[in-house]
């Protein structure tokens, strides 16, 4: 009598990415947002179809989506040297911005005392100086010295 397989267990006996060698490297690349086109290309996977197959059979896409971060971080390091609009790239400092170390979003409170102190002081950093905040969470020191009680590094942050 053969007994019934679970979806994983026959997903796993046919998926090439399963019982590929590269398996951990193709799903690290997956969840770090690297393209997925690219990542069927470098490992000769065929098409996009098997991976998409297989990121959803082992829950894939919620493991990437909890790595916002990294997909931003990069689209914000690619505006520094690709033609992209100074909106887009400030909206995704801003998303950035929101996204805790666990890939929660978390809106920041203005406080109603503060009259746009906080964006006025925002507005004027230059692209370098946004870039260098998403990326390592430190202020300028001009920002800092702007507004006493400033932490020069931002709490969600990543750490030194």
């Amino acid at each position: 009598m053969r007994r019934n397989r679970t979806e994983a267990e026959r997903h796993s006996a046919r998926c090439k990415i399963c019982n590929s060698a590269a398996r951990e490297e193709i799903e690290r690349k997956f969840c770090s947002w690297v393209g997925q086109s690219q990542i069927v290309r470098e490992h000769k996977l065929g098409s996009r179809a098997a991976l998409h197959r297989h990121a959803t059979a082992l829950g894939l896409f919620e493991r990437r989506d909890l790595n916002l971060r990294a997909s931003l971080a990069g689209f914000i390091e690619r505006g520094c040297r690709a033609k992209v609009t100074g909106a887009a790239f400030v909206q995704a400092v801003v998303a950035y911005s929101k996204i805790d170390n666990r890939g929660r979003t978390v809106e920041r409170v203005m406080d109603e005392t503060d009259n746009g102190g906080l964006r006025a002081l925002y507005s004027r950093m230059s692209r370098g100086e946004m870039r260098n905040y998403a990326v390592t969470g430190v202020l300028p020191d001009w920002f800092t010295a702007a507004l006493p009680g400033t932490p020069a590094r931002s709490n969600g942050g990543p750490s030194a």
